[in-house]
């Protein structure tokens, strides 16, 4: 009995086929946008320190 690929699979193996470096290069785009290092605890308590409290009515004029 043959496996069932559905046609997203199907499109997506083709694109990776014709494009080997596909890969790579969203790892990389992941990299550059969304992998960021840990804070350490000093840049935490500094981030902490430094918020400002929001008022209780923040659309008030005075």
């Amino acid at each position: 009995m043959k496996k069932y690929k559905s046609q997203a699979t199907l499109f997506l193996e083709k694109l990776k086929s014709q494009n080997p470096q596909l890969e790579q290069a969203q790892r990389e785009g992941r990299a550059l946008l969304w992998d960021k290092p840990a804070l350490s605890p000093d840049e935490i308590r500094r981030n902490q320190l430094a918020k400002v409290k929001q008022r209780a009515y923040v659309y008030g004029n005075d």
